[in-house]
């Protein structure tokens, strides 16, 4: 698999309220942290993510957090 284009090299922090919502996996799309169908044509497919309540959440831009959607701090070794 290729990999994901890096979005930025900072996550995400946003305040969420409950809900679905599309996580880009790729990288490409222009409404990051979220899906914008960037990745027609390619081998990637947005995440899923159910947000059980509202609050803040890091989401990973870098595509190389080893726990997606969400930040883990990868982005400081890039």
């Amino acid at each position: 698999m290729a990999d994901p284009k890096i979005a930025d090299t900072k996550p995400a922090v946003l305040e969420m309220a409950a809900g679905t919502y599309w996580y880009c996996t790729c990288g490409g799309s222009t409404n990051q942290p979220f899906c914008n169908g960037a990745h027609k044509g390619s081998e990637f497919k947005p995440e899923k993510v159910d947000v059980t309540e509202d609050g803040k959440m890091a989401f990973c831009q870098c595509k190389r957090s080893g726990s997606q959607p969400l930040c883990d701090g990868s982005h400081r070794n890039l």
